[in-house]
C-alpha cells in the first residue's frame, strides 16, 4: 500500500508541476486577448493544448493508481476521493501528511488557473459582444434609409443610397 501512495503522490506532484507550467501560458493568453492578436492567440492555444495532453496522460495514470488502491483496500475506487483517502491513511501519518500536502498544493494551483481562465473567458465574451455590436452597427447604418440628410441634393442622395452591400469587396 505504501508503494501505491508513493506512486500517487509522485503522479500528483508531476501533475502539479505541469499545471504550474500552464499558469504563464494562460497569463500570456490574457495579454494576447487584450491585444486582439489572433495569430499569437492560436499559437498560445496550441501550446496550451500540448500541455493539457500531458496532464491528461498523468490523469489516466492517477486514476489507475486509485483503482489499484481500491483493490488493495477492497473499496470502490469511485469512493476514494482525495479527502476520503487522506482520512483512510490516518494510521500512516507520514504518508497521510505527504498526500494532504500535495492535495493542498494541487488545489491551490488549480484555483489560480481557474481564476485566470475565468478572466480569459470573460474577456473573450466581451470581445465577441463588441464584435457583434460593431457588426450590428455597420449593418444598421448600411440598411437605414439615407433620407435624413437635409441638404439641397437630399432627394438625389436617397436614390443613390439603395443597393448597398454588407461588406466592401474592394478592401
Amino acid at each position: 500500500m505504501a508503494g501505491l501512495i508513493d506512486e500517487l503522490v509522485s503522479v500528483m506532484s508531476k501533475e502539479n508541476d505541469i499545471y504550474k507550467e500552464l499558469i504563464p501560458i494562460v497569463s500570456e493568453k490574457t495579454r494576447t486577448i487584450i491585444k486582439n492578436d489572433l495569430t499569437a492567440l492560436q499559437e498560445i492555444t496550441d501550446r496550451e493544448q500540448l500541455t493539457v495532453e500531458r496532464i491528461n496522460s498523468l490523469e489516466r495514470k492517477r486514476e489507475e493508481v486509485i483503482k489499484n488502491i481500491g483493490i488493495v483496500l477492497n473499496r470502490d475506487p469511485a469512493t476514494l476521493g482525495m479527502k476520503n483517502l487522506i482520512k483512510i491513511m490516518a494510521k500512516q501519518p507520514d504518508q497521510q501528511k505527504r498526500l494532504a500536502e500535495i492535495h493542498d498544493e494541487l488545489s491551490s494551483t488549480l484555483k489560480t488557473l481557474v481564476t485566470i481562465n475565468d478572466r480569459n473567458k470573460l474577456l473573450i465574451e466581451q470581445s465577441l459582444e463588441m464584435i457583434e455590436f460593431e457588426l450590428n452597427l455597420i449593418q444598421s447604418s448600411r440598411m437605414s434609409p439615407p433620407g435624413n440628410n437635409y441638404t439641397r441634393n437630399a432627394g438625389e442622395e436617397a436614390m443613390q443610397g439603395t443597393g448597398t452591400r454588407m461588406f466592401d469587396a474592394k478592401q
